[in-house]
């Protein structure tokens, strides 16, 4: 399993990375694997992503848009608070992206962000991550 020490994560498999006062969110490794709720086996390929708009306020904790696939819907969950400043247009029309490339693919840019304090370093990550899959 790949769990970018760079990174922060949540309980519910997003990565979040800070630059320049910015947050990048994506779905991790881990998500993507098979083994959570939220994972790609669960969900089969990956044929649609639901976005919020440039502007839209999102609230850690809460959803923020979802993933689709031809078996399930999965809701995108904002580690979180602040202002969408940016979406990750590609996704509109290669959503595979995200099963192929999960750290690459951002999915939104948040800024203004609080309500950091829920968030994860990988290796806590790691360890939610194992006893999860227990």
């Amino acid at each position: 399993m790949n769990y970018p020490k760079e990174l922060n994560y949540t309980k519910s498999h997003e990565w979040i990375k800070e630059e320049n006062g910015v947050a990048i969110v994506g779905i991790s490794d881990y998500a993507q694997d098979g083994i959570s709720d939220y994972a790609q086996d669960a969900l089969g390929d990956v044929v649609f992503v639901n976005l919020p708009q440039v502007g839209d306020a999102v609230t850690a904790g809460e959803a923020f848009g979802d993933v689709e696939s031809v078996k399930a819907v999965s809701d995108l969950i904002s580690p979180v608070s602040g202002t969408v400043c940016e979406i990750n247009e590609e996704l509109v029309d290669a959503p595979e992206k995200l099963n192929k490339d999960p750290y690459g693919a951002w999915i939104i840019k948040v800024n203004e962000i609080s309500g950091k304090e829920e968030l994860l370093d990988a290796a806590a990550y790691e360890a939610f991550c194992a006893q999860e899959a227990k």
